[in-house]
């Protein structure tokens, strides 16, 4: 029975991060990083393919973060189709696809994000059967409602802008949405794990 306590509990933070595909790590690394982000924010694209490779590098990688990506979906001039890229994202996950398809929406953000063409910027980095299911989860309410909750957790933890970085260290939670200097980004992540 101890056992199953000590499994149960190391499997909280992974149950918590939502539904599979949209983390990557070890759920009991010492410092949880929760992104939020939107797919036609340029800053958001910059930290993607920038930074995040970093990130990953000094921190995933090595066992020191758990990384759990969530849709801040923006709203507005410049946002119009910032929820289907969401929703898009979201069942891409269900079929084991998020980073491909994360990649495709920020590699070509600027087209779809004026031309409302999400899915022709989704569908190649998907196969036949993918798209298809895809597709299909596209129409299931639960898709619109997971998206729905990444805002909701996002605003409970008084994410303002995007990109912002959540990190949550022995219960407590640093947010972090200033990018202009990576360096300075991971002196306070350093500062954290040391504490």
């Amino acid at each position: 029975m101890k056992m199953f306590a000590v499994a149960l509990a190391l499997m909280l933070p992974c149950l918590a991060a939502g539904p599979e595909g949209k983390s990557v790590g070890n759920p009991a690394a010492p410092l949880r990083m929760d992104l939020y982000d939107d797919f036609t924010c340029p800053h958001c694209k910059m930290l993607h393919e920038q930074l995040l490779p970093k990130i990953m590098a000094d921190y995933v990688t090595p066992g020191k973060a758990y990384l759990v990506f969530h849709e801040f979906t923006l709203t507005g001039p410049g946002h119009e189709h910032s929820k289907t890229a969401s929703m898009y994202a979201a069942a891409a996950a269900r079929v084991g696809k998020y980073p491909q398809v994360c990649d495709a929406l920020f590699l070509t953000q600027s087209s779809w994000a004026m031309s409302g063409k999400v899915w022709e910027a989704v569908s190649p980095a998907l196969n036949a059967a993918e798209q298809k299911k895809v597709q299909a989860l596209m129409n299931d309410p639960a898709i619109a409602a997971e998206v729905q909750h990444d805002l909701d957790l996002g605003t409970a933890a008084h994410v303002d802008r995007t990109p912002t970085l959540v990190m949550t260290r022995k219960g407590k939670q640093t947010p972090w949405s200033s990018w202009n200097d990576y360096g300075l980004f991971k002196s306070m992540v350093d500062l954290l794990l040391s504490k």
